[in-house]
């Protein structure tokens, strides 16, 4: 009669042992610390915390293994990246992507995760003056994968200088000669996180029928002195900023109209073939060096010029010659458009980042984390706010400081990402 007992007590034990480990395998349960002592806690349950604005304490967790310590296979699977296209739609619009990074691997690590598609192709910039323990580690990470490399050309980058421009150039321009057929190409930071699915950002950028987003309007008071005076880059033993001369610069060439916008884009890959090949372009670049964040008003000004020129036909199409390399491209009638994807009337169109700034507080409701140059880092108290935006993307995050607005919107952009899919789930993509 005991021996029975006992056999059934070890089988009800073992029975719970199984359930939890298959429950934790699935979710994914990281550790809390609640007075001094530690306590399995969910992700999800924290999530729903902090959007009810409950207090909730953060965790340390990081990516399972850690690169170097196992094989590119096994840090794949461990670390739950897809591995496969999620749909027909996708494969037949891959995206390409600029990363200019300087610190902070474990958010990078995060953001690239997040927007990690086998069919999509990404290049990174490594800040020059950044440590080697941080591009070995990024050296390391996209080892594992063919469709991610790191720029051909690095530049030390000043923080509103042309160096922050010249960084997405030289990404752009590895990523014109890949052979990966990318429609647009998106350019991030790597403080940056995505707001809505593979899918859902390539629907987004389809809406615009092969127009670039560039979201500007002509400089307000404030941003004027940013390309009246002259500026230069320094870069010493007491950091690195940008030193105003109080020099007036020279008219913009070409008569251009300069515009004032973000540093954010998406930008077509016949625009981006142009920019590197038009007179006007290069000139407007060279202008933009001694500037205050030109990338600022780079991408905006060049998508806001109409420029009719020579007149001829191709194929039966009414095209427009560009001098001086003579490249034909199919432009809009009428009025004519000279610029591959120009948008000459748009304004703040395009919701590519959703970021809060200091000065707009009655807008967005205030920074539940803090505030860095102006831009909010944000906290636990900003997911509802993040979540309900409908921009693609938001900046700014800080894992080490505020680790669950991350784990929140991870775990819920994964979620939706294999709710979409149309085709097989590896079991490994679930967190």
């Amino acid at each position: 009669m005991n021996f029975w007992r006992y056999y059934l007590f070890a089988f009800t034990v073992l029975s719970v042992v199984f359930f939890v480990i298959r429950y934790n395998s699935r979710l994914s349960l990281p550790r809390r610390k609640v007075n001094g002592s530690s306590e399995r806690h969910s992700v999800l349950s924290a999530c729903e915390d902090a959007l009810e604005d409950k207090s909730t304490v953060p965790w340390e967790k990081t990516l399972i293994s850690s690169l170097g310590s196992v094989p590119c296979k096994d840090y794949l699977i461990e670390n739950h990246y897809i591995t496969s296209p999620l749909s027909e739609e996708e494969v037949a619009f891959p995206l390409a992507y600029v990363m200019v990074i300087h610190k902070d691997f474990g958010t990078f690590e995060r953001l690239f995760r997040a927007i990690y598609m086998p069919q999509n192709v990404y290049c990174v910039h490594v800040d020059e003056k950044a440590t080697a323990e941080f591009k070995k580690s990024v050296w390391q990470l996209l080892s594992c994968f063919q469709n991610a490399f790191i720029a051909s050309k690095i530049e030390p980058v000043v923080y509103a200088g042309i160096s922050r421009l010249q960084a997405d150039l030289n990404c752009l321009r590895d990523l014109v000669a890949s052979e990966v057929p990318w429609k647009y190409a998106i350019n991030t930071c790597g403080q940056d996180f995505p707001l809505k699915t593979n899918k859902e950002i390539i629907q987004h950028l389809k809406g615009f029928k092969g127009k670039n987003i560039t979201p500007g309007v002509l400089p307000p008071a404030h941003a004027i002195g940013r390309t009246k005076y002259v500026h230069q880059e320094h870069i010493g033993r007491d950091g690195s900023f940008m030193r105003n001369t109080n020099v007036l610069k020279t008219s913009p060439p070409h008569q251009l109209t300069i515009y004032f916008g973000t540093a954010y884009v998406a930008l077509t890959r016949e625009f981006v073939n142009f920019i590197f090949r038009d007179k006007m372009a290069i000139d407007l670049l060279h202008w933009s060096k001694d500037t205050y964040s030109p990338d600022e008003h780079f991408w905006v000004t060049l998508n806001r010029i109409p420029r009719p020129k020579e007149i001829g036909s191709y194929g039966g199409l009414s095209c427009i010659v560009f001098r001086p390399t003579f490249q034909l491209y199919q432009c809009s009638a009428p009025p004519l458009n000279c610029v591959p994807g120009s948008m000459p009337n748009a304004s703040w169109t395009g919701n590519l980042r959703a970021i809060k700034w200091i000065d707009m507080e009655d807008k967005h409701g205030g920074c539940h984390g803090h505030y860095v140059r102006g831009i909010c880092i944000y906290g636990n108290g900003d997911l509802k706010w993040l979540i309900n935006s409908p921009s693609l993307f938001a900046n700014k995050f800080e894992l080490t400081t505020y680790p669950l607005t991350v784990e929140c919107l991870e775990l819920r952009l994964r979620e939706r990402t294999l709710n979409q899919s149309e085709t097989a789930i590896q079991p490994s993509w679930y967190f």
